[in-house]
């Protein structure tokens, strides 16, 4: 399950399909991302192929990256088998 959302823009796409704050030709990648994100109880379960998952270091130690399109990347850790702290970001 997500439990919380960084990115108000990506929360509000979940929650009622409004695009609004996000790039509307990621839509659909975004939507199938966050579909799996609600019923995985670990990271593995957004393993999935071209969505390139893996694990950040530094200050984002212990969060989680799929990419979305190009620099856009979706992040996000786990707490027990609940995902939190969801955000949309170019990391460039």
């Amino acid at each position: 399950m997500i439990k919380t959302f960084r990115h108000k823009g990506l929360e509000a796409f979940f929650l009622t399909g409004n695009k609004a704050g996000i790039q509307p030709h990621h839509a659909a990648k975004l939507e199938r991302q966050l579909l799996r994100l609600s019923v995985a109880k670990d990271p593995s379960y957004m393993n999935m192929p071209g969505w390139a998952l893996h694990s950040l270091t530094g200050n984002l130690t212990g969060h989680h990256s799929v990419t979305v399109n190009g620099n856009w990347r979706m992040t996000f850790m786990f707490e027990a088998e609940d995902a939190v702290l969801v955000d949309y970001q170019d990391y460039h």
